[in-house]
């Protein structure tokens, strides 16, 4: 159980989704402007909506897609709007009131899973249409370069002396970077009730919160902290893969001694109330999509690894993985 104050997660999201109100309701007018279904369908115009900032997860994953659907002329012309806040629950909020536009995607994956059980709005998977799982990335555990902790096993050695003035840095509560920090708790032995934890928007504000030392040690996706590790400023401790990744010289929490296995997958989704022709249409495009050299390219770049499904095989996946992080959750006391 992690610290009970009233209700922490509730405030965090609360403030979160407060912060992004302006954003949200700019990028909604842009959307709108944008005609939604304008009457070629999504081989013509579509729409990919990111439910984050510029700068995340998320966001790059839209953008990548959006460059690799065009390289590959899988479509005639993508857009990317972002609607950030709340573990992304707000983009899924809105995206199940846009029923029956079939020219619009939404980007989600492992942080939303999170984000739905704690946020309460009332909004789940259930309320939108699952199109497509296109690759998983993964979280990464870094310290500043001039921590005095060279190796995983000598930041749990210091956290379990003062897990409570031992602050660990990452995204929205409930989320993947979340969920890692208390499975790594747990694993160290420490009580995940003392673990001080400190929600941030992003990778880029988690990155900044390391390097100014306000927290210990910073969990987000890897390519968040790639270039400050290249440069130096930082080092990585662990990664949440089951198994070494090609392109990333950092050994897994397996691999040292911790069970603590978490990819972030990226997937899309669509609005509800798409009719057969049109969620076809969305599937072949995510299908196209994943195929082209465009995207395996994408995938190099980003170290992502391929886990490609679609359609039922992906419902079937997210019915999954809502339980398993509902589990995680529920163990962990949040």
């Amino acid at each position: 159980m992690f610290t009970k104050r009233p209700d922490p997660r509730r405030r965090t999201l609360g403030r979160v989704a407060y912060a992004a109100v302006v954003s949200v309701l700019v990028s909604l007018a842009v959307w709108d402007a944008g005609g939604g279904d304008s009457g070629g369908g999504a081989r013509t115009h579509l729409t990919l909506m990111a439910p984050a900032a510029p700068g995340g997860g998320w966001d790059l994953a839209a953008r990548e897609s959006q460059q690799a659907l065009r390289g590959a002329g899988v479509v005639n012309s993508v857009e990317v709007v972002n609607v950030p806040g709340a573990a992304g629950t707000i983009g899924l909020s809105q995206i199940a009131q846009r029923s029956g536009e079939g020219s619009l995607m939404m980007i989600t994956g492992a942080v939303m899973v999170g984000g739905i059980e704690l946020s309460g709005n009332g909004t789940t998977f259930d309320d939108v249409t699952p199109i497509a799982r296109l690759a998983d990335d993964y979280g990464a555990v870094v310290v500043p370069a001039d921590s005095p902790y060279r190796t995983l096993d000598d930041l749990v050695e210091a956290w379990r002396r003062d897990p409570h003035g031992t602050a660990i840095g990452g995204g929205s509560i409930g989320g993947t970077d979340h969920l890692i920090a208390g499975l790594l708790a747990r694993e160290a032995g420490i009580d995940p009730e003392q673990l001080n934890y400190i929600a941030y928007p992003g990778g880029g504000e988690v990155t900044t919160s390391l390097l100014s030392h306000t927290v210990v040690a910073g969990v987000s996706g890897y390519n968040d902290f790639s270039d400050q590790i290249e440069a130096g400023r930082m080092r990585a401790l662990a990664l949440s893969a089951d198994a070494p990744v090609d392109g990333i010289d950092v050994p897994t929490f397996v691999e040292q001694g911790y069970d603590v296995s978490l990819p972030n997958w990226r997937g899309l989704l669509a609005p509800p109330g798409v009719g057969e022709e049109q969620r076809a249409e969305l599937e072949e495009i995510a299908t196209e999509l994943a195929r082209s050299p465009e995207w395996e390219d994408t995938l190099e770049r980003n170290r992502w690894a391929d886990s490609f499904m679609v359609g039922e095989e992906f419902e079937a996946f997210l019915a999954d993985e809502t339980g398993r992080v509902h589990e995680i959750i529920e163990e962990l006391g949040l």
